[in-house]
């Protein structure tokens, strides 16, 4: 019995050790692929305007087709990051932050802004915030910015389109 009690707490001792480590990377290296993935050629700090989504050019899987799309890579280590979602009235809208572990760290709808712009400031601890925008602190550098319109038709889209890029995701 003796002789199997060390290769028995070194296995398992190490499945232990590579569970936690799966865990804990998991969401780092799923973050890190669909940003590369839906970001591929985009600027960070920048939004990408997707056009809507059909079979030919979905970048996730499963995407709602009858949403409309705006992602930005953001990157906060040299500073706070500035964004800016216009309402589209008469439309359900969200903006959504990630950060790179995919932990959700704040969604804005149509219903917490009152027909306003969502105005956030994407800082890391001790980041100094400009003034009318509302503090999103993040854990990490870098995730991502995710803004989505319910569009009841798609004939909306040119209209909708138009309001959508007065959004913006910049650095302060």
């Amino acid at each position: 019995m003796r002789r199997w009690l060390v290769p028995l707490v070194v296995c398992l001792g190490s499945g232990a050790l590579a569970y936690q480590a799966t865990l804990h990377a998991t969401p780092f290296a799923l973050m890190r692929v669909a940003a590369s993935k839906a970001g591929t050629g985009l600027p960070v700090n920048r939004f990408r305007f997707a056009p809507m989504v059909t079979a030919a050019n979905q970048t996730i899987v499963r995407p709602s087709p009858d949403l409309s799309y705006s992602l930005c890579v953001f990157d906060v280590s040299n500073g706070p990051m500035l964004v800016r979602a216009e309402p589209i009235p008469g439309h359900y809208w969200s903006v959504s932050i990630f950060d790179a572990r995919t932990d959700v760290a704040a969604v804005r709808s149509d219903r917490d802004t009152g027909g306003k712009p969502a105005q956030l400031a994407i800082v890391k601890a001790g980041q100094a915030v400009l003034g009318g925008y509302e503090r999103i602190t993040v854990g990490y550098d870098k995730g991502v910015v995710l803004i989505r319109i319910l569009l009841a038709d798609k004939a909306e889209f040119a209209a909708i389109d138009a309001l959508r890029r007065k959004s913006f995701c910049r650095a302060a």
